[in-house]
């Protein structure tokens, strides 16, 4: 991912958005515009700085911008939260001069599990990456389409977008995958140098054509809260309420909840969830117990 390339991309598509109405400058005459969205000219008006300076911005050289040109640049773009970090991440590591870096591996702590485990709702922890790196029974219970056949840390991303039940597994799955990409577009912004990023986005932009479409159109979006509709092989449909908090003493990583509306149906789902989930645990350790007691089987005569 070139630094330059990201930040000429970024701004193209934001001022494609917004119409001169929008941004509040006068029409005189017919107005032709060949491309929609504001002109250079007219996002370097609203800035305050001058059509050479932003059309140089614009093309990727971010050298010596300072935060004040950044903000007004904010302001003209109407740039939300996320898109105004995004933008500032951008800047800031195309001036860095970093190069590509392989990340540590992330673990959690015992101290984070204990707190998973003591919840009695479904929840998991995952990195910037969107990897499950731990999740307590529920979670497991809740997440099993996923984890068929797997077991964790497993990409939630790669499930998403290159797995056909993913398709299945949530209610609104166009809406899952948007908010997914527009997580990685803000952890690249923030991390452009993450190799394991790198590698995973070149992977699914390669595989995945809703993907690829996706991340062209560099939406960046926070991930913090809001409802999610599944429809579980085991227990049916469920609509949870799901959070997501930051560990503070673990960068990048977050603990994200799913919790059902008290006296609803989903509630009611989530406590046959328990129950399933109980027992394949339980029949699990019988399993092991039974194969501990057989012992190993006849070794062959030689």
């Amino acid at each position: 991912m070139d630094r330059r390339t990201e930040i000429r991309d970024f701004l193209i598509s934001r001022r494609a958005r917004i119409t001169p109405q929008q941004a509040g400058l006068p029409l005189f005459g017919r107005d032709s515009r060949r491309v929609p969205g504001l002109r250079r000219e007219e996002v370097a008006l609203l800035a305050g700085v001058s059509v050479d300076y932003y059309t140089r911005l614009e093309r990727g050289n971010a050298r010596g911008v300072s935060d004040s040109v950044l903000d007004n640049l904010a302001r003209a773009l109407q740039l939300d939260e996320a898109e105004r970090g995004h933008l500032f991440d951008l800047v800031r590591a195309a001036n860095a001069g970093t190069r590509p870096r392989r990340a540590t591996r992330q673990h959690v702590r015992p101290a984070v599990q204990r707190v998973l485990d003591a919840l009695t709702i479904p929840a998991f922890v995952r990195s910037g990456l969107f990897d499950t790196l731990a999740a307590n029974r529920l979670g497991l219970a809740l997440f099993s389409p996923m984890l068929e056949g797997r077991s964790v840390p497993v990409n939630n991303a790669r499930f998403i977008f290159l797995d056909p039940r993913a398709h299945r597994f949530f209610g609104d799955w166009a809406s899952v995958a948007d908010d997914t990409v527009a997580g990685l577009r803000w952890a690249a912004g923030r991390d452009p140098y993450d190799k394991a990023l790198t590698d995973l986005v070149g992977e699914l932009s390669t595989r995945s054509e809703f993907f690829r479409t996706r991340w062209a159109a560099h939406d960046v979006r926070l991930h913090r809260n809001g409802v999610k509709d599944f429809h579980h092989p085991v227990v049916g449909d469920i609509t949870l309420a799901w959070e997501c908090m930051s560990i503070d003493a673990d960068a990048g990583l977050t603990l994200v909840t799913y919790s059902p509306e008290p006296g609803s149906p989903s509630e009611d789902a989530v406590e046959l969830l328990a129950g399933w989930a109980a027992t394949v645990d339980h029949e699990r350790a019988a399993d092991q117990a039974h194969e501990k007691e057989a012992g190993p089987g006849p070794r062959p005569d030689h």
